[in-house]
């Protein structure tokens, strides 16, 4: 095991825990299990019921719903008797909030409860700012005495628990010794779990959810890891990022982050949160999981060789060092690049999507600030380039073109080293495709060996 994956290379699920969540089996290299989370009034009975359906219909496993006090968390019955007489047998989760009494009544009715150790028991008040070891110590043992009965009536009633640590809700407590960061995270959800493993209960989930990607992907790293060194086992983990939001950039995130875990082989169950209808986020968890349904499968035709040592923290964000080349690497920030190459032709027009607006009037352009750095095309454009746009074209059409202070070539590796082929003096781009199937793939050695007289060319 590399810290948190099987392999660093291949696709290699996490072996996890099993848990059954009213007759679903999760992890364990069960199915990824898609699930979202009602929005409607709790106490509505009906519209959480028809919303529900609607949910189920598109094709969720798993059904959350919110139970902030104990008069939503008694309503639960009513919504599981009518979705039942309706005949969806669909596992309903109840979302615990402030209120360990809730939580109680709930595992009781649904299928699973949601606890988050931030304000399940914990302070959250920020009244007190240091903790000595016996003042810790001793909130540890009143968590333990508030959060056993709940344990009890789980393993009583075989309810399945889900301890959610959120990245915006850790308690005083927690952010006095650890701080706003992942290892804080990590331990709010430990301290939960050590516990329910004392009481030999073992039906759990566990995320780290953030609405920072980056965040969640360094918390459920250090997550597996801190479970594989103390327990020796892993349990199955809910992945979601908080509050993407809505339309493109709510999509966007959710890939990111849920998809990145996936990568890694992290991952039993996932949520797209995003502040639409929540029978639209079922589309998108379908469409993230498509790539992993056969678990444990080979996800790609090339073979890449195994990491023994990693030459990055995969637990803290440091971005890697480069020297600049124009105006990418080194201390600037990364640049964009827009896909033309299925365009026909180019137009001014045609650059409106990537932050581009040609006034002809004027004969100016305005540049959003989210606008592409280069566009990527087999086609030139026979029009002026608005500021420092670049196109990155084949080593061809660059040669040929007669004016070239706006194009970048593009080599493969063989191009590049070819010493009869004209280079840029100011930028070159060398593409690197280890699972093309266009042209013969070189050893991996003669390929690194490529890389590494590419960058001596470009400190000559």
């Amino acid at each position: 095991m590399h810290l948190y994956s099987g392999s660093l290379t291949q696709y290699n699920r996490l072996p996890t825990r099993e848990i059954n969540i009213g007759g679903l089996l999760l992890g364990n290299f069960h199915p990824i299990r898609i699930q979202t989370m009602t929005t409607t009034d709790t106490m509505n009975t009906i519209a959480t019921v028809e919303q529900s359906i609607r949910c189920i219909e598109a094709g969720a496993e798993l059904i959350r719903i919110t139970a902030p006090s104990k008069n939503e968390a008694l309503n639960l019955q009513a919504i599981k008797d009518e979705l039942r007489k309706r005949g969806f047998q669909t596992p309903l989760i109840a979302d615990i909030h402030f209120t360990p009494n809730a939580a109680e009544i709930a595992a009781r009715i649904v299928e699973k409860v949601r606890v988050n150790p931030g304000n399940y028991v914990d302070k959250k008040k920020f009244e007190q700012i240091e903790y000595t070891d016996a003042e810790y110590a001793e909130e540890i043992d009143r968590i333990r005495e508030r959060f056993t009965p709940l344990i009890h009536i789980c393993k009583e009633y075989g309810t399945a628990m889900r301890i959610g640590t959120n990245h915006g809700s850790l308690s005083d407590r927690i952010m006095s010794r650890y701080g706003d960061t992942p290892m804080g995270m990590v331990e709010s959800a430990m301290e939960f779990l050590r516990i329910a493993r004392a009481e030999t209960y073992h039906n759990i989930v566990l995320s780290m959810k953030s609405s920072n990607p980056q965040v969640m992907v360094q918390a459920y790293r250090m997550l597996v890891k801190t479970m594989l060194d103390e327990f020796g086992e892993a349990y199955p983990l809910h992945l979601g990022v908080t509050e993407a939001g809505d339309g493109e950039d709510g999509r966007i995130k959710s890939a990111i982050g849920i998809g990145t875990l996936l990568e890694d082989g992290i991952g039993d169950t996932i949520r797209v949160s995003l502040t639409e209808d929540p029978e639209f986020e079922i589309p998108v968890c379908q469409d993230i999981v498509r790539r992993y349904t056969h678990a444990g499968a080979r996800l790609h035709d090339g073979e890449v060789p195994g990491i023994e040592k990693l030459t990055y923290d995969p637990f803290n964000y440091k971005r890697r060092e480069s020297f600049a080349v124009e105006n990418t690497g080194g201390k600037q920030v990364p640049v964009v690049i827009a896909d033309f190459s299925k365009a026909k032709k180019l137009e001014p027009s045609s650059l409106e999507p990537v932050g581009y607006f040609y006034d002809a009037a004027t004969d100016k352009w305005t540049i959003k600030d989210a606008a592409t750095d280069f566009i990527f095309s087999g086609t030139l454009p026979d029009f002026a380039l608005p500021g420092t746009l670049k196109v990155i074209c084949n080593q061809q059409a660059w040669q040929e073109a007669a004016d070239q202070s706006s194009l970048v070539p593009l080599f493969e590796p063989h191009e590049y080293l070819d010493a009869q082929l004209a280079k840029s003096n100011r930028m070159n781009v060398v593409m690197v495709d280890a699972y093309s199937k266009e042209y013969p793939q070189p050893p991996l050695d003669k390929l690194l060996g490529a890389v590494k007289k590419i960058k001596q060319l470009y400190w000559l």
